[in-house]
C-alpha cells in the first residue's frame, strides 16, 4: 500500500505518464471540460477538495516548468493568486484572458483534467510537465 504522495490511483497514474511539456489542468467546479477528455474527479461537495490543497499534492510529484491561469485570478481571487504565486517558487506563471484559458484546455496539448471541489472563481491552471534532467 503507498503510504504518501498522490494516493488516487489514476492521478498517480497519469502524473507517472506525462512528459516533456505535456499539460495537466486542474480546474474547479465549474470549468467547462470536453466531454472527451479524461477527467479525474476528485469534488466530493462544495470545497472538497481545495483547489489549493489539490495544487500542493500535485506540485509534490510533478515537475513543473511553466503554468498559466487567467487574469482575473489576479483580482477576482487574490487570495488564491498570492498563494498559488508563493506555491510555485520561481515557476514562470503566464496569465491569459479566462476566455483565451478555457480555449487553450480544449486544445493545448492537455492529457488531463483534475476537478477539484473548489467553488471560488478562477481557481483553475495549466501546469505544464518539464523534466527533471
Amino acid at each position: 500500500m503507498k503510504k504518501n504522495g498522490v494516493l488516487n490511483v489514476k492521478l498517480s497514474t497519469v502524473i507517472a505518464r506525462m512528459g516533456h511539456t505535456d499539460r495537466l489542468v486542474i480546474c474547479d467546479v465549474g470549468l467547462p471540460i470536453p466531454r472527451e477528455a479524461d477527467v479525474i474527479d476528485l469534488a466530493l461537495a462544495a470545497n472538497v477538495p481545495p483547489f489549493f490543497d489539490t495544487l500542493q499534492v500535485i506540485l509534490g510529484e510533478l515537475h513543473v516548468q511553466n503554468c498559466i491561469i487567467a487574469e482575473e485570478m489576479k483580482t477576482k481571487n487574490d487570495d488564491l493568486y498570492e498563494k498559488v504565486s508563493r506555491l510555485m517558487r520561481g515557476v514562470p506563471i503566464q496569465s491569459c484572458p479566462h476566455a483565451q484559458f478555457k480555449e487553450m484546455t480544449k486544445n493545448g496539448n492537455v492529457i488531463a483534467f483534475v476537478r477539484t471541489g473548489e467553488a471560488s472563481p478562477f481557481a483553475n491552471i495549466i501546469l505544464e510537465s518539464g523534466v527533471t534532467f
